[in-house]
């Protein structure tokens, strides 16, 4: 079976875990500011916090501009739950802007006219989460350009975008948004098992996540409200969560980032040789725009004359572990109880009812991607 997914772990990787275990603290030892400073290095960020997960980075990032009661947060509905799970967790109202049908990303056009009419009903979000879709970047300088004069913080769920670009510039380097959160889960561009990172050029919002990452606890003398009594002597500040990154995990994240050049490139090599094989078959394929821009975390095709399910089904037989991505967010059971149907936001569910992740990942062989084209002719022909 080639899965539509995989991480890529090498020699390098495994010594650098081991020396970790034999010579280091496991955890808040060197490894996770020496991790943080190679994604401020990476991106062009000033300021970095790493957490366990890419969840935790969009919790801690929602709980940095005090998203709370009464406020809401927007995203799109085509993402994995966790891009509007934080606004809940943060006892916010969560509501969605459907996506372009090219880009699949949020649609600038709905952005602006569902802004006009918040605005005229007083419901204004106080936060917006962008994310990049299968690591095609959003339209960053038109979405800070809406929401900037509204005073609407931007945070960028860039868990698909580590090593993208947009204007020429890394996706992360927060130009267009107060935050950008990363993930690297194994099928990301590069990975600690689990684990994520906010970003951040404001120092105040980096500060305020770092708190919230590590139990709300600082022994930073100039954040204390009292003089210290002593060098063991630290402070509770606010209530903060345990989610922190490990030693182990940074380790792994610093050899990964070294390489992170090479993943792209192979992705988009990957994603190239998609877009050159699968023209003349019925599928609509992603842009060629955004080839060069793009991390390529995932390739989806939409199928447009065949059922999908069962065109999955025969992939699979066949051997290909095409996968789906995503069940649009409001359709899931738990938000359709907050009042939500699947015909609110209709561009985002024609797409899902369509789509199809195929594989792609560093270390897939062009004779597998071979195998995968031929599959696909095979039962689309």
């Amino acid at each position: 079976m080639i899965p539509y997914g995989k991480h890529n772990i090498i020699r390098d990787d495994i010594d650098a875990v081991v020396d970790v275990l034999e010579h280091h603290f496991l955890t808040q030892g060197s490894k996770v500011p020496e991790f943080e400073k190679a994604l401020c290095d990476y991106t062009g960020a000033k300021y970095c916090t790493a957490v366990n997960s890419g969840t935790s980075g969009l919790h801690v990032a929602c709980l940095a501009l005090g998203v709370g009661i009464g406020d809401y947060l927007w995203t799109s509905p085509n993402s994995f739950a966790a891009s509007a799970n934080c606004g809940l967790y943060c006892a916010a109202k969560v509501d969605f802007v459907d996506i372009d049908a090219v880009t699949r990303n949020i649609c600038p056009i709905k952005l602006e006219q569902k802004l006009l009419t918040a605005q005229q009903h007083g419901t204004l979000p106080k936060a917006l989460v962008v994310v990049h879709f299968a690591g095609h970047s959003c339209d960053m300088e038109t979405i800070h350009a809406l929401c900037k004069p509204l005073n609407i913080a931007i945070i960028e769920d860039a868990a698909h975008a580590l090593g993208a670009m947009y204007n020429h510039k890394p996706v992360g380097c927060c130009e267009f948004s107060d935050m950008a959160v990363l993930s690297f889960h194994p099928v990301k561009s590069i990975t600690t098992a689990e684990g994520g990172a906010i970003v951040s050029n404001n120092k105040i919002l980096a500060d305020a996540c770092a708190l919230y990452a590590k139990h709300g606890i600082t022994r930073d003398i100039d954040q204390l409200s009292s003089e210290s009594e002593g060098p063991w002597y630290y402070q509770q500040l606010v209530l903060g969560y345990n989610y922190r990154l490990s030693d182990l995990q940074a380790a792994l994240g610093i050899s990964q980032l070294k390489r992170i050049d090479s993943f792209i490139q192979q992705r988009r090599e990957l994603a190239s040789r998609y877009l050159d094989a699968l023209p003349n078959l019925p599928l609509k394929l992603p842009t060629k725009d955004s080839l060069k821009e793009s991390s390529w975390h995932l390739f989806m095709v939409e199928v447009t004359e065949h059922d999908r399910k069962s065109v999955y089904e025969q992939l699979h037989r066949l051997g290909i572990g095409v996968n789906v991505h995503y069940i649009p967010i409001h359709c899931h059971p738990y938000y359709r109880d907050l009042g939500f149907a699947p015909t609110d936001f209709p561009i985002s569910v024609d797409f899902y009812e369509h789509a199809l992740t195929l594989p792609l990942f560093v270390g897939l062989s062009h004779a597998e991607q071979d195998k995968v084209i031929e599959a696909l002719r095979s039962v689309l022909q």
